[in-house]
């Protein structure tokens, strides 16, 4: 069995595989404060709870965009399973181009979303992940990472609009009743989701007019993330959803790269 680490900015997903099934995952906060004894009985807990051997996990991976904990997850990795981690960097084999002016800067999540993405479905295509951040990635019809773009996250956008104004709350993303809010709340809920739905819509055209002249046909476009399966749900240029995407690139990465060094 493999377990594989996304850490992100706001969640960490942890995901448990049989061979190429994903069996298990769960989600925790990423908290930078965490220590390696508290992510060990925390994680130990979920085992447990699933009824999975931790004598069972032979390999680990680790996707993170926080370098500090990073090093935390490492550390409990060779705690609990006694197994070093291998950690998604630019810098692995990892079998195509980045086309990236400093691929070092480019984040493991997208690299993973990328690699998982193609080998699922082909190329070309448009991974959007609806995280902390929303990214647009484009990989080629040869599965290279073609470039991409950042955008603020759906929750990442309202936290602020609450956090910067005097008056405005946090409220709950779900769906209003009606695009034409009114009351505050169906108002804010309107602006950020709808608001979202339109700009993926606009940023998605953009980008298929760019992947024309590099490729000759429009791209398949893919959703991932927190917040992939309510978009694709309001959107009919989302073609497929994949919420694990960045776990699924882990195991593939590891694979490649365990064929010529052992974790």
């Amino acid at each position: 069995m493999f377990l594989a680490i996304d850490i992100g900015n706001t969640h960490t997903v942890l995901g448990v595989y049989q061979k190429s099934k994903l069996i298990s995952h769960w989600r925790i906060a990423s908290s930078s404060t965490v220590t390696e004894k508290e992510l060990a009985a925390l994680n130990q807990t979920f085992f447990v709870k699933e009824k999975i051997d931790m004598k069972s996990i032979d390999g680990v991976g680790i996707s993170s965009v926080v370098p500090e904990l990073t090093e935390t997850y490492s550390a409990m990795s060779k705690h609990l399973f006694h197994r070093t981690p291998m950690i998604v960097s630019s810098e692995l084999d990892l079998g195509i181009h980045l086309q990236y002016d400093h691929p070092a800067a480019l984040g493991a999540d997208r690299i993973c979303d990328a690699i998982a993405g193609y080998k699922k479905y082909g190329g070309p295509l448009i991974i959007i992940d609806f995280g902390t951040a929303t990214t647009y990635d484009v990989v080629g019809t040869k599965g290279d990472f073609l470039g991409g773009v950042i955008a603020p996250g759906i929750a990442t956008a309202a936290s602020a609009l609450h956090q910067r104004t005097a008056k405005l709350p946090n409220v709950e993303l779900q769906v209003p009743p009606a695009v034409l809010g009114t009351n505050t709340t169906n108002s804010i809920q309107s602006g950020i989701l709808f608001g979202a739905l339109d700009a993926a819509a606009g940023m998605i055209a953009r980008l298929q007019k760019e992947i024309q002249k590099h490729e000759r046909k429009n791209a398949a476009v893919i959703a991932t993330g927190g917040f992939s399966e309510f978009m694709a749900e309001h959107s009919s240029i989302i073609r497929y959803v994949e919420p694990f995407l960045v776990l699924d690139g882990i195991r593939l990465i590891t694979e490649r790269a365990g064929k010529k060094q052992k974790c």
